[in-house]
């Protein structure tokens, strides 16, 4: 089921929290929706999900208005908020029927789909425990089981990995993946590193604005601009090579790599190439080119350049 985004408005007394922003996620997509504190991340994933309405503009499930009938809307998406709002002092097991009788599970099928979400959330030896005796690994597992013992066709993730250690922080992210097989996935986080190894595209908001939407690799390249070139040069003294490299016509910039005493940055002219030059600088001068590497722009970079205005 398709996520459809229009023209979306969000106003909070005079203040615009998200404005005018549109955007699509297919199905069987996993989004990854960054930006700032303060970017209007929650407020779109609430509105998604019907915690409130548009102040302008319309969210659509498939056919399904947020606006025209929310009800309906609520039974075809799994939310996981920020704070995983859970009952403490309840066991597992208990918890999961509660919660697959607020989403009428016809009670024939309920032993069935807990126990289908015990072995696909990993709680198997965890199901008679109190969730408040879990560790919060294991508690982000019951927030996963209970947003998705429904079957929803489409999964809000807001921040699912907050607070875990990286062991954890592996294990949820594949979970999330393989979930986001079948399902249409959107996923906030701080953690760009996470995004990357997650998602298939990744959407910026920044002062309720969408500043950026494309694949991990389309928004590095779009930032990359001029060619970045990590070399290492043995076989002469380091000023006398540093000199040279300065001397190239495609070179615009040479900087030293601190800690490795070999080591050059070198940043080409925009839509200049310096690879073949370096190389012949070397063959004349016998120095040893042990090492030629482009540099790619790092996604944090990217987030940093579009969200820092």
């Amino acid at each position: 089921m398709d996520i459809v985004v229009e023209n979306f408005t969000k106003k909070y007394g005079t203040q615009k929290a998200v404005d005018n922003i549109s955007f699509v996620v297919k199905a069987g997509e996993v989004l990854g929706f960054l930006g700032p504190n303060g970017a209007g991340k929650t407020t779109t994933m609430k509105a998604i999900t019907t915690f409130f309405a548009p102040t302008a503009g319309d969210i659509r499930l498939g056919n399904i208005s947020v606006r025209d009938n929310p009800e309906e809307i609520k039974k075809h998406i799994g939310y996981l908020p920020e704070n995983n709002p859970l009952y403490t002092d309840i066991p597992v097991i208990d918890y999961l029927k509660f919660v697959a009788g607020l989403y009428q599970i016809p009670r024939e099928k309920v032993r069935e789909k807990i126990l289908e979400m015990v072995t696909l959330c990993g709680l198997e030896g965890e199901k008679h425990k109190k969730i408040g005796e879990l560790s919060k690994g294991y508690k982000q597992r019951v927030g996963l089981a209970q947003a998705l013992i429904h079957d929803p066709d489409v999964l809000i993730l807001d921040e699912p990995t907050a607070g875990l250690d990286p062991n954890q922080i592996v294990e949820i992210r594949e979970l999330i993946k393989k979930i986001g097989r079948q399902k249409t996935v959107i996923l906030s986080s701080h953690i760009l590193a996470e995004v990357e190894a997650t998602c298939d595209r990744i959407l910026i908001i920044n002062k309720g604005r969408i500043v950026a939407d494309g694949t991990p690799a389309t928004l590095r390249q779009r930032e990359q601009g001029a060619e970045i070139l990590k070399v290492t040069i043995e076989g002469g003294e380091r000023n006398e090579i540093f000199k040279a490299l300065q001397t190239l016509p495609s070179v615009d910039l040479v900087d030293l790599v601190r800690d490795e005493a070999s080591g050059f940055e070198i940043h080409s002219k925009r839509e200049q190439s310096s690879r073949k030059p370096i190389f012949q600088l070397c063959v004349h001068h016998k120095w040893f080119l042990t090492e030629m590497s482009i540099q790619q722009t790092k996604l944090e970079d990217v987030f940093r350049e579009l969200t820092m205005n």
